[in-house]
């Protein structure tokens, strides 16, 4: 592969990581904890939008239940969340020839 092949196909990955990037912000992945009792909501870069409890938590004391179900929700949404970001770069750099275990910089 020629230098010249390489410069342009990384500027080709710059440009497709900043259309990637913009489109995480834009993504809303939730996640859930309790048997659907908890769920939150977060966009691309890890920013939380919503959260969502069901009410029959909410009567008593359980509030420690709650905050331990939000939590787990949370776990779940960014598990979902770094999921989708690696198959969005999979897709973004097929073909690309880049080596086993190569990462982008970026994350949250």
């Amino acid at each position: 592969m020629n230098i010249k092949k390489m410069m342009e196909q990384a500027q080709q990955m710059q440009s497709k990581l900043a259309d990637m990037q913009a489109s995480l912000e834009e993504a809303e992945i939730t996640g859930s904890a309790g048997g659907g009792m908890v769920s939150v909501t977060m966009n691309g870069k890890h920013k939380l939008l919503r959260v969502s409890i069901d009410p029959s938590l909410l009567s008593g004391e359980e509030a420690e239940v709650v905050e331990d179900l939000i939590v787990a929700a949370h776990g779940d949404a960014k598990d979902k969340l770094d999921q989708h970001m690696a198959e969005q770069m999979k897709e973004m750099t097929g073909g690309m020839g880049l080596p086993p275990g190569f990462k982008m910089p970026f994350g949250g």
